[in-house]
């Protein structure tokens, strides 16, 4: 099972490695929901079996929902998909954010001993002085 797993992820990151690719998946963030021909027109430069390609990757990868309407394939974002990619890739730097985090704590709260160490004894020399 985690294997699979796995291995979706590396799909999912292939099919996000082509800059086409995630200009569709951009395409469909702002519209929510576009036909394959839609789709189509909006890369002028690309032929149309080129596009059905990227799209069948994005399908396959699970980052791109094609419902069926009649013979129109209509495509949306699979937002929990995308979801689960974000999530897996950032989960593996935890350990990282987790020690910065702690070194930065460490960092500001000895910085703000440091200052009231510093303000205390200015305090107590100008009551002294008075």
């Amino acid at each position: 099972m985690k294997s699979r797993h796995v291995s979706q992820s590396q799909d999912a990151f292939k099919a996000l490695s082509d800059p086409t690719r995630r200009e569709i998946l951009t395409l469909l963030r702002k519209r929510q929901d576009c036909s394959a021909g839609e789709i189509a027109d909006s890369f002028p430069n690309i032929s149309r079996p080129a596009v059905s390609r990227h799209l069948r990757v994005l399908r396959e990868a699970g980052l791109a929902i094609a419902t069926g309407i009649g013979r129109e394939q209509r495509y949306t974002l699979s937002l929990a998909r995308l979801a689960r990619v974000h999530h897996d890739w950032f989960a593996q730097f935890d350990d990282v954010w987790g020690a910065s985090l702690a070194a930065l704590k460490g960092r500001v709260e000895s910085g703000i001993a440091g200052s009231r160490t510093k303000r205390t004894s200015a305090e107590n020399e100008k009551k002294r002085r008075a």
